[in-house]
């Protein structure tokens, strides 16, 4: 096997989802196909994602979230370990260039997959732009996760630009009956709507709530608004749906998404911006129809499985809601569109492939 051997550093920063799932998932299959794997990141990120129970050599270092001077030069040091791996592939804004300061003048490849947009503004925001910058310059492959971050990257002086594979991993059903989970969460009869999103400002919630109120004070059938998934603005979101009486449940971070999707009528996505959402993968593998803002990478993943919405058009999500509450017919086709985007959404071998490809063409 011509990977036998290799030696591969994955980075990463701070995570509790997807990114450190992705990058286990590179990790283990990696180690599969006879690399040598390294995954350097913040210890907790080994606690939650068992990097080193997969079997790769697991290196602590100060990744934060945010800039953090001191943290980031001892960062920049450590990673400085690095050099001499066949290829290294970073993974976050910060962990790039992070990487590409410490391997830059070393001759070691990098490639950093770029999950996210930094959509920040003020001093935070000028710094990402800094950040942007080191990783078009320094990087020698970029791999962004929707269209409009490849052409910021390449606009920025990025060299080569990829498209990234981000595949979510399959979820495994509990085995409970569709009634027994609308009986869990006390749905009754009410069509379901499900958002799985963590609470924070990308994720527009707050256009979420202004649709479902708009919903509430008209003529549309009662429907229940699930929220899986916790973050900051947790409090603030409960005192609204408290305030209103908007027929909207947050549920907290749920490991039951698959037995959630399959009572969902319809996913339900009102992201300020997003990527490759494992959710809207999931929704779509699962059959479940998708209701989304029309950002990123969602337009190009969704398809015909769904329906697009500008972001903060709460009119326009309120209405979408209500043609897929209030027509079986289109929710029907819907969900038979979702099924065959689904099938056609790359799995875990696919990506493997390809980042085999760019670290093969990092070293050529």
């Amino acid at each position: 096997m011509a990977e036998t051997g290799t030696r591969v550093a994955l980075v990463l920063g701070t995570s509790a989802g997807g990114v450190g799932r992705h990058v286990a998932m590179l990790a283990g299959g990696l180690l599969g196909r006879g690399c040598r794997v390294v995954v350097a990141g913040p210890p907790d990120t080994d606690a939650v994602f068992g990097f080193a129970r997969l079997g790769a050599r697991f290196v602590p270092v100060p990744i934060s979230d945010r800039p953090r001077p001191g943290g980031d030069l001892r960062a920049v040091r450590a990673l400085r370990g690095l050099r001499g791996a066949d290829a290294v592939h970073a993974h976050g804004l910060r962990a790039g260039a992070l990487a590409a300061l410490a391997l830059s003048g070393t001759g070691t490849p990098l490639a950093v997959t770029l999950h996210n947009a930094a959509t920040a503004g003020g001093a935070i925001g000028a710094v990402y732009r800094v950040l942007e910058t080191i990783v078009a310059r320094r990087a020698d492959r970029v791999l962004a996760v929707s269209p409009d971050l490849g052409e910021r990257m390449t606009a920025l002086g990025a060299r080569r630009v990829t498209a990234a594979v981000v595949p979510a991993p399959v979820l495994a059903a509990s085995g409970r009956s569709p009634e027994e989970v609308r009986a869990g969460l006390g749905a009754g009869e009410l069509p379901v709507f499900l958002t799985v999103a963590r609470l924070a400002q990308q994720k527009g919630l707050e256009t979420l709530l202004d649709a479902v109120a708009r919903l509430a004070s008209g003529p549309s059938p009662r429907a229940l608004f699930l929220v899986a998934g916790d973050g900051p603005l947790r409090e603030g979101l409960q005192r609204r749906i408290d305030r209103e009486g908007l027929p909207v449940r947050l549920l907290g971070n749920r490991d039951d998404v698959a037995d959630l999707l399959g009572v969902a009528r319809a996913l339900v996505v009102p992201s300020r911006w997003e990527g490759q959402p494992l959710s809207v993968q999931e929704a779509l593998r699962s059959g479940t129809p998708v209701i989304a803002t029309a950002v990123g990478g969602i337009p190009g993943m969704v398809g015909e499985g769904g329906l697009l919405v500008p972001y903060g058009d709460a009119d326009a999500l309120a209405d979408a809601v209500a043609r897929v509450l209030g027509d079986d017919g289109l929710a029907r086709r819907l969900a038979e569109e979702a099924v065959r985007r689904g099938r056609e959404l790359p799995g875990e071998q696919e990506a493997l492939d390809a980042a085999l490809e760019v670290y093969r063409g990092s070293w050529r």
